[in-house]
């Protein structure tokens, strides 16, 4: 059926049996990437050798709560589509590379002397 009287035209692709006919960006082989990628940024988050050997000078110690907390911080910055943010809670600020799933750098909240953070674009209390 048509509109305005033009008829509808139907796009039928043809080719070499097991050949993905899927045109770019409408899902072909596009979902499993993004599965992989998904899969691949729950792996959990890393930290850069500059954030272990601030969190060694600064006394700040990572249990498996507060490591859950700022996982949760980052996926929620994520889906708003973050890039660099600043995490903000009581043993300090971690500062995250949201596509790396990498801690970058952090300091405790005693060494926070300026107050100023830079090249972020999210910040999320916990």
């Amino acid at each position: 059926m048509g509109v305005n009287g033009v008829g509808s035209f139907e796009r039928r692709l043809s080719g070499i049996p097991g050949q993905n006919t899927a045109a770019p960006g409408t899902g072909g082989n596009d979902a499993g990437f993004q599965t992989l990628l998904q899969e691949r940024a729950k792996v959990g988050l890393n930290f850069s050798k500059h954030a272990a050997k601030r969190m060694n000078e600064r006394g700040i110690s990572v249990d498996n709560q507060l490591m859950h907390d700022l996982e949760h911080a980052v996926e929620g910055a994520r889906k708003k589509g973050a890039k660099d943010v600043a995490i903000i809670g009581a043993q300090g600020v971690f500062i995250v590379n949201v596509p790396n799933n990498t801690v970058v750098t952090t300091m405790a909240q005693s060494d926070m002397k300026e107050r100023v953070f830079t090249n972020i674009d999210s910040a999320v209390l916990m």
